[in-house]
């Protein structure tokens, strides 16, 4: 079960004025599950109207309904094994998606997995979360305990030519759990919980999660 409130602890560096994202790539997708055009480049670099319009989209994952929407899931051992999706996103995460190869990769298993009718977007953030400690008393006290090093992933159907429209599938990788990063496990979005994407949770897991 997720906790909510680490959740929002994690959130609050979404903001223009606290922002913890450092890069954001993505990728358009055709209908025909071809790669169309991708972008890679420092959140930074944006415009300050693309940073607001690009932190939403990435705040849809943890926003989401907890333990309802959004639920954590344990990778399989099978699933950690050698060039596995869990291997990948484990990459992209130590590079902080500056590897293109890597990231072409992670589009390609997401096509692969997620067929459809529509054009689509995937987009991939880079974050970093400085934790700071708490006390016995729960206060927060000077010094950190770890920086969480993460990933968001949204898949967002395109309402308009390189325009995503609303989250329909998305994760947070790894989890934030405990107030510290579990690489075993991940959070998933789905907008629609009766329908999962269960092709992505099968290139995810090699089995099919509901």
């Amino acid at each position: 079960m997720i906790n909510r409130e680490d959740i929002l602890e994690l959130t609050r560096r979404m903001t223009p004025q606290r922002n913890c994202f450092s890069r954001i790539a993505g990728a358009y997708i055709t209908a025909e599950g071809e790669i169309d055009e991708t972008f890679n480049t420092a959140f930074l670099k944006l415009s300050g109207s693309d940073r607001a319009k690009n932190l939403a989209l990435a705040k849809t994952v943890p926003f989401a309904e907890t333990n309802v929407q959004l639920k954590e899931y344990r990778f399989p051992d099978a699933a950690m094994r050698k060039d596995s999706l869990w291997q990948l996103l484990y990459a992209l995460k130590s590079c902080e998606l500056k590897d293109d190869a890597l990231l072409y990769l992670l589009y390609e298993q997401i096509a692969d997995g997620h067929v459809t009718d529509y054009p689509y977007a995937v987009f991939v953030f880079f974050g970093s979360y400085d934790i700071p400690r708490k006390g016995t008393d729960r206060e927060w006290i000077e010094g950190s305990e770890e920086v969480y090093d993460f990933l968001i992933c949204t898949v967002s159907p395109l309402k308009a030519p390189y325009e995503p429209g609303e989250t329909e599938f998305g994760f947070l990788f790894p989890a934030f759990s405990d107030r510290s990063a579990d690489t075993g496990r991940i959070d998933l979005l789905e907008a629609d919980p009766g329908h999962p994407h269960e092709g992505l949770h099968y290139k995810l897991f090699g089995e099919r999660k509901k």
